[in-house]
Order: C-alpha cells, then structure tokens, then sequence
C-alpha cells in the first residue's frame, strides 16, 4: 500500500494528499543531481509540485527532506549490491557482478552525475552529524556484505588463502567509492575495467 501523507486543515490553502514515497524519490534525483547546498527550497518546490507550505509540513525543513532522501539512496544502493553479490554462479563471480556494476554506474551521464553518497560526504559529513553516520552506516554495511562474499569465495576455494576477508572488502570499498571520483573527473572506462581486472586477479586464488 502506498504511504500516501496528508496535511492538515490547519495549513493554508487547500489540503493536498500526496504520496511521500513519490516526493522523497523527486527529492533524492534533484539533490543527486545539485548537491545538497546547491539543491534550493524552490528546487524542492517545482521537483516534488508541492508547496512551501506543504513541504515544511511534512517535512519540517530542507534538512528534513534530504536525510529521507539519503536514506533512500541508501537502501536502494544497498538493495543492488546484495542483488549483485549474490548473482553468480558462485561467490567471486557474484563480486566480479558488484565490481562491474559499479564500473558500468561511472560510465557516461551517470558517471558525470556520480555517486550522491560520495558527494555528500564530501560535501557536508565534516559538520552533519546525522549524514556522517548514515553515510558511515552505508561503507560499513557494504564493507560487511563484500567481506561475506569474500569468506564464501575462500571456502568454495577461490579466493587465495593468504587473503583477509575483511581486509580486502575495505580495500575493495575504497577501490569502488573512490573509482565513483575519479571516473566523474575523468572518463578512461578501459583503465578502469583493467584495474578492476587487476584487483580481482589479485584476490583469486
């Protein structure tokens, strides 16, 4: 069932119903796209078709929107990343998934838009405290699911056994949030697929 909000009488104007999971998806592509200090109330307005009044009623303030917002760009990246690990016909293939995934997501208008989580955190994490922590939140999580995904790849004997699961997931993590950077700055998708390549090679056993 949609989680359809509804303001109160005691706004002004005429009460609006509208379904929230709608506005906080418009609100997640303008702030991807803007940045949260260059995403505007009326970027918010025309975006989500609500009004001032309607917004700060739902959802208090510009702030209020925009950690729905993240959360929602979280669980969604979340969601493809288990979809991508788990994937393959086995482990290492289900990594290789992820890694090619993110590699595909640098490429073209996608890769000049880059990664909301990357830009967030170096955009506002420093003095945000509740985005430091949902965004803190997302690299451990994610650095939790490919270190599972390494254990299995080991015991299925495909990962090499001087390998730590848990060291490799943070270097993998670091390879693919940090490649959301580079490849925004600078398109070369070949030398990305070729590290990428070389990271797993490294990894197999």
């Amino acid at each position: 069932m949609a989680n359809t909000t509804t303001l109160s009488d005691r706004q002004r104007g005429r009460p609006r119903e509208f379904d929230a999971d709608q506005v906080v998806e418009q609100a997640m592509q303008i702030f991807w796209t803007k940045g949260y200090q260059g995403t505007s109330l009326p970027d918010l307005m025309e975006a989500t078709r609500l009004s001032r009044g309607s917004l700060y009623a739902a959802f208090n303030d510009k702030h209020g929107i925009f950690l729905l917002a993240l959360d929602r760009y979280i669980a969604q990246s979340l969601q493809r990343v288990d979809d991508e690990l788990t994937s393959g016909v086995n482990a290492l293939e289900g990594l290789k998934a992820c890694v090619d995934g993110y590699i595909a997501r640098t490429d073209g208008v996608a890769g000049q838009r880059g990664c909301l989580l990357v830009a967030t955190a170096m955009e506002i994490a420093a003095w945000d405290q509740e985005t430091s922590t949902r965004i803190a939140h997302f690299f451990e999580s994610m650095r939790v699911r490919i270190s599972k995904a390494l254990s299995r790849a080991q015991k299925e004997g495909h990962l090499g056994e001087h390998v730590s699961p848990d060291a490799a997931a943070y270097m993998v993590v670091c390879f693919l949030e940090g490649l959301r950077v580079v490849r925004k700055v600078k398109g070369a998708p070949h030398k990305a697929r070729a590290a990428a390549q070389t990271l797993i090679s490294c990894l197999a056993a």
